[in-house]
């Protein structure tokens, strides 16, 4: 259904090595630079056919994380669940909510963690069973 998902920096080079690092633990690699016709910088990470991507804002405002959001990544394995979670911690993110592992819910158990990016942009490792 998605093609990508776009998120804001107020520091491209922060938030560049906070994801290279990050997504690492899911196997992907340097993210593709992309400077528009404006100025601003875009990274593009590809990784098994889908993107995720960090911009500059090309409004010249501040990027601010949007209140209600969250960006899912999916994890092969609980243990990359918490590898994920430990990985943004040690890059400078911030763990919020339940500490990663198993939760009941009306699809079964799932293994997930939440963090806050760099920018405050609430990210989640998810792994469910299949």
């Amino acid at each position: 259904m998605l093609n990508h998902v776009m998120i804001g920096s107020n520091d491209i080079e922060r938030t560049k090595a906070f994801y290279n690092k990050v997504l690492g633990v899911l196997g992907c690699r340097e993210p593709m630079a992309h400077v528009n016709d404006t100025g601003q910088t875009r990274l593009f990470y590809i990784h098994n056919g889908h993107t995720f991507s960090v911009s500059e804002p090309i409004n010249g405002k501040p990027a601010e994380p949007s209140n209600g959001s969250t960006i899912g990544f999916l994890c092969d394995s609980p243990e990359q669940v918490v590898a994920l979670h430990d990985a943004a911690v040690a890059a400078g993110g911030t763990s919020v909510e339940d500490p990663p592992g198993p939760r009941e819910g009306s699809m079964g158990v799932m293994h997930l963690c939440y963090f806050l990016d760099p920018d405050g942009h609430k990210i989640c490792g998810i792994h469910r069973p299949g």
